[in-house]
C-alpha cells in the first residue's frame, strides 16, 4: 500500500482515537447515460448484500507471469509490456535502502491505525466471504487486509505493489491469515496498468492507495476493467478535509512535503468524488474521521459494483 511515512508516524500516535461514522450515500446508476444518479443517505448498518450490489503493475518475472496471472496468451505480451512501462514511468526505481526502510516503517508504524479501523474493515470485507474466489488487491503493501478476507483454501489473491520490498511482509501476512502459499501471488506493478486480463477477478481491494497513484481516474478505469460483471471494489481512503476548515488549510500547506517524504501521497485528493464519477453501476460510500490522526483524519470507505 502506497501510504506515507509521515502519515504512519502521525497515525501511530492515535491509538486512543475513536472512529466516528458520519454518513453513507448510495448511488445507483440509471440505465440512461444522460441521467446522472443522485446520492441517497442511508444508515451504514442497514446495508445488506442485495443493497450493496444487486448485480450479483520496474520488472515482472516474464518467464512465469502467464502461469501465475489470469492473462490470456493472446494478450499477455501487451499487458506485461504496458504494465512494466507504466511502472517505470510513474514509479521510477528507488534505492533499495529506501524501499526496505519504507516497508519496515509501514509494517510496524501503522499498528495503531490498523487497530482503530479494524472494526470497519471487518464489516466491509465480510462482503467478500463466500462470494469472491479471485481477489486483486492494489497497493497491498505489507498485507494488513489479508486477515479479513483471505482465510480460505478456495480463494486466490493477487497482490499488486510498486515496492518489491513489500513482498516478504505480504507473503508472511498471507500465511498468517491462513491462505495457502500457492494461492497468493505478489506482482510488481502499479494501479494505472494492471497486468491482468479483462474481467479476471471477482473483487478488487484498495486501501490507502489512491492517495499516491499518479492518475486516480486511470487507476479506477483499470479496476473496472479487471473486474468481472457484477464484481466488487472495496476501498478505504484518506481524503481532503472540507473546504474552508483549518484542517484543509493545514493539508494544503503540508501537501508538498507529504508528497516528497511519503512516496507521492497526497493529502488533498477528493477520492470519494473520483469513485462516484468512475462509472460503477452502484457506489456505497461512508465517511469517518480518525479524531487524533491530524492531517490524515478524514476517510471514506465503501463498496462499488461494476
Amino acid at each position: 500500500m502506497a501510504t506515507m511515512i509521515l502519515h504512519s508516524s502521525l497515525l501511530s500516535l492515535t491509538s486512543a482515537a475513536k472512529i466516528t461514522s458520519l454518513s453513507i450515500a448510495v448511488v445507483r446508476s440509471d440505465s440512461s447515460p444522460s441521467r446522472p444518479s443522485s446520492p441517497v443517505a442511508v444508515p451504514y448498518q442497514s446495508l445488506t448484500p442485495s443493497l450493496l450490489c444487486s448485480c450479483g503493475r520496474r520488472h515482472l518475472i516474464q518467464a512465469c507471469a502467464t502461469a501465475l496471472l489470469p492473462i490470456s496468451p493472446s494478450h499477455a505480451t501487451p499487458l506485461l509490456s504496458d504494465s512494466t512501462a507504466m511502472l517505470n514511468r510513474v514509479h521510477p526505481p528507488r534505492p533499495d535502502w529506501y524501499e526496505e526502510l519504507y516497508a519496515a516503517v509501514l509494517d510496524k508504524g501503522m499498528e495503531a491505525y490498523e487497530a482503530e479501523i479494524a472494526g470497519y474493515k471487518s464489516q466491509l470485507f465480510s462482503n467478500l466471504r463466500g462470494k469472491a474466489k479471485k481477489v486483486l488487491e492494489i497497493g497491498i503493501g505489507t498485507g494488513p487486509n489479508l486477515k479479513y478476507y483471505a482465510n480460505g483454501t478456495d480463494i486466490e489473491v493477487f497482490g499488486i505493489d510498486p515496492n518489491m520490498k513489500m513482498e516478504k511482509y505480504a507473503k508472511a501476512a498471507a500465511v498468517a491469515s491462513g491462505l495457502p502459499p500457492t494461492n497468493f501471488k505478489f506482482i510488481h506493478a502499479v494501479g494505472e496498468a494492471l497486468p491482468l486480463s479483462d474481467a479476471a477477478v471477482d473483487a478488487v481491494v484498495g486501501t490507502l492507495v489512491l492517495c499516491s497513484v499518479k492518475d486516480v481516474d486511470t487507476a479506477l478505469k483499470e479496476v473496472k476493467r479487471v473486474l468481472k460483471p457484477g464484481g466488487l471494489y472495496l476501498f478505504v481512503e484518506h481524503v481532503a478535509a472540507r473546504d474552508g476548515t483549518v484542517l484543509r488549510f493545514l493539508q494544503n500547506v503540508l501537501d508538498p512535503l507529504q508528497q516528497t517524504v511519503s512516496d507521492g501521497c497526497h493529502l488533498t485528493r477528493e477520492t470519494g468524488k473520483h469513485i462516484f464519477e468512475a462509472g460503477f453501476s452502484g457506489v456505497n460510500i461512508s465517511s469517518t474521521s480518525l479524531r487524533n490522526a491530524f492531517v490524515a483524519s478524514p476517510h471514506v470507505y465503501g463498496i462499488a459494483c461494476k
